[in-house]
This record gives C-alpha cells, sequence and structure tokens, in this order.
C-alpha cells in the first residue's frame, strides 16, 4: 500500500514514501529533504542464527556517485570501499536503532541505506536514521521505536535546524540529536 508522509523542518518539506519501490524487503521507505534522497531497506532472516550472543545487526550505508551526477569512467568503472563519511553514516544510523531492538533477538537483520540522489545541500546522514527507523517501523522486525533525528547548527547566535552543509562550514556547533517520543537515544 502506497504512503507517503510530510512535515516541514528548518525550512523544508521532509517526505517519507513507502509502498513505492522494493516491495520484497520486509519494510523499505525513501526518504527526501530537498533534493536528497535515500532508499532504506530492512530485512530480516527466517531463521535465528545459532550459536551467537549478540544481536546480529547490519546496517550498509552506499553511496553512489551517480547520486552527485558523477558517473566512472576510465579502466575502474565500480564504485571503491566505502568512504569515511559512509562508515560514520552507518555508526550514526547503527547506534539509536541498535539499542531499540530486544537484545535477545538472534534473526539476522540488515538494513541498507542508498544515497538515491544528492543535491550537494542537504546531508543525508539525517535521513538514514530517519528512514531507517521509519524501514524498522513497518516491518515485522519488533522494534522499540520510532525515533528522528535531526542536526543542529549554531550560526551568527542563532541556532539552526538541519543547516545546509555551506551553512555548517560557518557554524560553531555540529550537533546531531536522536529521539524517541519518550527519551534522547543519542
Amino acid at each position: 500500500m502506497k504512503q507517503s508522509f510530510e512535515c516541514e523542518i528548518g525550512g523544508r518539506t521532509l517526505t517519507i514514501d513507502t509502498g513505492r519501490v522494493a516491495e520484497q524487503a520486509n519494510g523499505a521507505v525513501t526518504v527526501r529533504y530537498g533534493d536528497t534522497v535515500v532508499l532504506v531497506t530492512a530485512c530480516i532472516s527466517q531463521e535465528p542464527r545459532t550459536g551467537v550472543d549478540f544481536l546480529p545487526l547490519t546496517i550498509d550505508y552506499e553511496e553512489r556517485l551517480y547520486a552527485a551526477g558523477k558517473i566512472p569512467g576510465g579502466f575502474i568503472r565500480r564504485e571503491g570501499r566505502p568512504s569515511q563519511e559512509a562508515i560514520l553514516a552507518s555508526r550514526l544510523t547503527d547506534r539509536p536503532l541498535r539499542s531499540l531492538i530486544p537484545k535477545e533477538w538472534r534473526n539476522d537483520i540488515q538494513v541498507i541505506i542508498t544515497v538515491l540522489s544528492a543535491d550537494l545541500e542537504n546531508d543525508s546522514d539525517i535521513l538514514a536514521v530517519i528512514g531507517g527507523s521509519a524501514a524498522l517501523s513497518i516491518s515485522e522486525i519488533p522494534f522499540g521505536g520510532p525515533v528522528s533525528a535531526v542536526r543542529l547548527g549554531y550560526i551568527a547566535d542563532e541556532f539552526v535546524v538541519n543547516p545546509t552543509l555551506a551553512q555548517l562550514e560557518s557554524s560553531l556547533l555540529d550537533l546531531i540529536v536522536v529521539s524517541s517520543k519518550q527519551a534522547i537515544v543519542m
């Protein structure tokens, strides 16, 4: 079933769509903020993994050069290994979501965040957290969410919600807050 949710944050519209793509995943959403778009899918294994004493959760943040309008050329045509920013975005997404899944859960969970479009104005890491929460919330995975994320900057003696990448360069603060309805998670 196709559904769309919109809200205004920091003077721009955040849109979450579901039911349009990746219908074989247990949960899939696209999140748009400005012209930055991410696809987030959540999948779960049918059977629990045996012999493990930890939550088998994998978060993959996939940057694609085509999202910024670049096509690899020459001899090497494949995307390389994840950048440092991609690894940090994966960790930023993992930390608040992992704490809201039951510790005794043993089925493999994989959340894949794919940047479909990057407008070079709005950072996609906040959208990854929001999308990961939404994808887990609509799946059958036991999840104590949803959560939301926001980035705060401090520019010209004022707090700015979700500053652009250009504004962040002159900001005295780069703070990311993830919270549920009840409390701050990270």
